[in-house]
């Protein structure tokens, strides 16, 4: 399995010739091929994680798709037929199974809505958890974890990859984030990832790896 970072909290995942793309927002350019997409996983309905340009794309190119979403994506969504999730749901789509945990976006301010957010599994290893700090009720082989945000302090960041304990980590949710900053909030992820006897890895827009 590749998974491939893309910018800001966007995830291209491929299993031979078919593709799950996980949250492609605002901060994140159009997919360089948006076709053998065979689902779309949309965490919660912030821009900044889904658009409605990067749907229209995908389906254009990839019009069997299955797009998959919090219960507030249904209703944001407009237009788009998209599946509500909620939390201990599974699916099985194509060669990818997506289990999905956790039901609320993390708070931003008293001010601002909370909205619904759940965080998805694929194949039993990579765990996203979106906007959130879920610890989800299984094993993690690979955690994709929140570095930057206005709902982030590096210390509850730092809890909850503790608290998660993968065996591998790379930083995501990025755009909010000078490169000064950057890096030191990764080096506190690492920090804690190294305790627990994981491996901390940055990838880049566009870098990969293999699960």
């Amino acid at each position: 399995m590749k998974v491939t970072k893309l910018e800001h909290a966007c995830l291209l995942v491929e299993i031979d010739d078919a593709k799950l793309v996980i949250d492609p927002g605002s901060f994140t350019v159009p997919l360089a091929d948006p076709t053998g997409v065979v689902a779309v996983v949309i965490t919660h309905e912030h821009a900044d994680h889904w658009t409605p340009d990067h749907l229209a794309r995908i389906t254009r190119a990839s019009p069997d798709a299955r797009i998959f979403g919090a219960p507030g994506v249904v209703a944001a969504a407009d237009g788009f037929e998209v599946t509500p999730t909620h939390d201990g749901d599974t699916v099985e789509v194509g060669p990818f199974t997506l289990r999905f945990a956790g039901t609320t976006h993390a708070v931003i301010h008293s001010s601002v809505p909370t909205v619904d957010n759940v965080g998805v599994l694929v194949n039993d290893t990579l765990f996203y958890p979106g906007d959130a700090f879920t610890v989800p009720p299984f094993e993690v082989d690979t955690l994709a974890a929140p570095v930057g945000a206005p709902w982030l302090k590096v210390g509850e960041a730092m809890d909850y990859v503790s608290a998660v304990a993968p065996k591998r980590a790379f930083p995501t949710h990025s755009m909010t984030l000078s490169k000064a900053g950057f890096d030191m909030q990764s080096a506190r992820l690492a920090a804690m990832t190294d305790a627990a006897g994981g491996d901390f890895r940055i990838l880049e827009p566009g870098e990969s790896i293999e699960l």
